[in-house]
Order: C-alpha cells, then structure tokens, then sequence
C-alpha cells in the first residue's frame, strides 16, 4: 500500500509539471507572435501571460489574490485595446490560466458562492478577451469557442467540488455518529461510577449517625450531588439514546479483547496478540479500555475487509515513559496547532498506553484509495483525541501496515 501512495504522489507530481509546462509553452507562443507582428497590443497578452502562470503555480497559498489579480488585469487590457480601437486578440497562456484557476476556485473556494462568483467574473473576462478582435465574425467565433471552453471547465470544477462535498458530509457523519456512541459509552462509565459514589455516601451517612453534626451534612451534599449529576445525564444522553436500548457495561476487559482476538483468528489471519507487563485491568481508566477495544476490533475488521492477502497480523499493548507524547504535545503548541481535545498540557503525562496493529505481507485495495482513506479510521481517530491520545496509520517496511494508538496516563 506504500507503494501505491508513492505511485499515486508522483502522479500528481508529474500532472502538475505537465500543466506548468503548457501554459508556458503557451505563453512562449504568445511571445513570439508579440515578436514576430510587431504590434503593441500583443504585449499585453505576455504581461498576462505571466501573471497567470504565476497564479497557477501560487494557487495553492494565494488562490483568491492570484486569481483576482489575473481578472483585473486581463479586464484592464481588453478595456483599454478596446476604447484605443485597434485589434488585438485573446492571449493563450491568459486564457488558459484562467481556466485552470477557474476548476481550483469552484473545488476548493471557501465558501462555495466565493468560487461561484469568480468563475462568473471569469467567463466574463474571457468573453472580453474575444472581444479585442474587434472584428464581428471572428469575434463572435471566438467568443463561442472560449464559452464552450469555460463551460467544459467549470463543469468539471463543480463535479470535483460536488466529489469533495460528499467526502465532508460523508466524514462529518461518521465523525458525529463515533461521537454520539462516545457520548453513551461516557454516560454509562460515569453513571456506573456516580451510582457507586451516591451508595457509598448514603451508607456513610447511616454509619456516622453517632456524630451527625461532623460528618452528615457533607454526606448529604454529596449524596445530592451525585443524584442531581446522575439525573441531568440520563435526560441528556436520554435524546442521544432515542430507541436505542443497548445494554449498559462500565467498560472492556483484556478477556474480552482475547476472546475477540480468538474468533477473528479462527475465521481470519492469524492473529498475535501481547498484552505487556503491569497492564491489568485495574490499571488503566474504564473509558481507555473501552476505546482500546474498539480500536482494536475496527483494526482487525479492516485487516479483514480491506487487506485479504494478509499473511498474519501482530497486535500489541505496552506502557510506555510518555515521552514521545510530551514531545508531540509541545511540538504542536510551539507550532500555533491547538492540543487535542482532552490534553490538560503535557507536564502532566506520566505514562502512556500504546497499542499497535500491524498486518503482514497484505497488498493495496485501489478501492480504499479512491475512497482518500477508511472512515472506519476517521471514527477511530474521533474516540482516541476525544480522550487527549493520537491514532495514526500507514506503511511501515517491510510492506505492512500499522495502526498505532496512543493514550496519555496522567497523575491523579
């Protein structure tokens, strides 16, 4: 699957030097018609030449700017050759610029009535560039030709814009359903413990009956508080809930992660799976080990949905000193990049958690590449920041893939 990304890298690698390379081709066309007729009005069409390969090869950090620039000028030049009233005629490199800047504006322009606007300002610019001929017939003959041009290109901006609207929407929902399971898992992880908490504080309260005056009013408080606390959840989480009437369960145990490392093993890759040293199920927060579950379990399910030449799979849990996450934790402040959701700063990590999945000797589906990834890594990736950890994927040598996650221990 490296390989194949490395593949498909170099490609658009190549398709942008491709595209450089005409528009200057066109642009040295431009140049030597400007030369070899020695009239002044086709120098302009060099100036926006220029421009617009300039624009083209900016696009990606000054997209609206360039473009803009690109309009005023080309508008300024047909305006100007026309109120002199000498012919002139459309630049090449110019209006093939444009075209390009107009599929990037109407893909990747925020918001989209920013694109659309300057994909009309442009058609309208090009159409005054037909008109420089100042000739009726040819004018209007190429006029239709750049419209039909325009038409071509805009049409594709918009199937490329609607490809990538349905890729947000599509992650946008995947992100808020892993949410919504999330938020029911935390209601029952902390429902099971604010049970504990009101029953241990009404026990309390019986058994300080002899010094009522020392220790019942702050057993009260905290008996009103976990109720009240345990109240407003269940209503909240009540709407998230809907029909659903799944069973509640406080957590995960490293039996249930064997047990599913066994059945995916009995019907699939050979699964190998080591849990280290000091990890026991006390150890680690209920809502850690049940995104270790879950995390676990969608990595093995797309080994199996996505990878079926995998020779075996090797699936680990270790404590670590924290320090690779203290260091990627500092990284991002001192780049401007806001901490993942959870993060309390890093002085406070102590210890992390990292399980890792690796499958062997399994080869690229070109359908999960057409896809720009699995949103099964999108709802992953959503559970583990929620808790302040990192989830990454991609090749490791020698041709495996691996999915790590990484979860923060911080002192109490």
């Amino acid at each position: 699957m490296g390989k194949t990304h490395r593949i498909v890298r170099w490609v658009q690698r190549l398709s942008e030097i491709a595209m450089v390379g005409w528009l200057l081709l066109l642009l040295l066309l431009d140049l030597v018609m400007a030369v070899t007729s020695g009239s002044a009005t086709l120098w302009p069409n060099v100036a926006c030449g220029v421009v617009g390969v300039l624009a083209v090869l900016w696009r990606r950090t000054h997209r609206v700017r360039g473009f803009a620039v690109l309009l005023v000028l080309s508008f300024a030049c047909s305006l100007i050759i026309g109120i002199i009233g000498v012919t002139g005629r459309p630049g090449l490199a110019e209006t093939g610029s444009l075209l390009i800047l107009t599929v990037g504006g109407l893909r990747w322009m925020e918001p989209i009535r920013r694109g659309a606007l300057f994909s009309l300002a442009s058609v309208i610019v090009l159409e005054a560039s037909a008109g420089r001929l100042l000739q009726d017939a040819p004018s209007v003959a190429v006029g239709f030709s750049i419209f039909v041009t325009w038409s071509a290109a805009a049409g594709i901006g918009a199937y490329l814009r609607f490809q990538l609207e349905r890729r947000k929407e599509a992650v946008h929902s995947v992100r808020r359903s892993e949410r919504l399971e999330l938020a029911r898992e935390l209601h029952d992880l902390v429902a099971h413990h604010i049970t504990g908490i009101v029953v241990q504080a009404q026990a309390a309260k019986v058994v300080a009956e002899q010094r009522p005056e020392a220790v019942v009013p702050s057993l009260e408080a905290i008996a009103n508080a976990g109720s009240e606390a345990l109240t407003s959840m269940r209503r909240l989480v009540g709407v998230l809930r809907a029909e659903d009437e799944a069973a509640r369960s406080p957590g995960s145990t490293f039996m249930d992660m064997r047990t599913m490392v066994e059945r995916f093993s009995a019907g699939g890759p050979k699964v190998a799976f080591d849990i280290g040293q000091g990890l026991t199920d006390g150890v680690l927060p209920p809502e850690v080990m049940t995104t270790i579950h879950r995390v676990l379990q969608e990595s093995l399910t797309n080994v199996r949905r996505h990878a079926p030449g995998t020779g075996w799979v090797e699936a680990d849990l270790r404590l670590t000193d924290g320090s690779d996450m203290r260091a990627w934790a500092e990284g991002m402040r001192a780049n401007g990049r806001q901490e993942p959701r959870g993060q309390r700063g890093s002085s406070a990590i102590t210890a992390t958690v990292r399980l890792r999945v690796r499958n062997h000797g399994s080869t690229a589906d070109i359908r999960v590449l057409r896809l720009g990834g699995g949103f099964g890594l999108v709802g992953m990736a959503e559970r583990v920041e929620a808790l302040g950890g990192r989830l990454t994927a991609g090749p490791v040598p020698p041709g495996a893939w691996e999915v790590t996650a990484e979860f923060p221990l911080r002192d109490s």
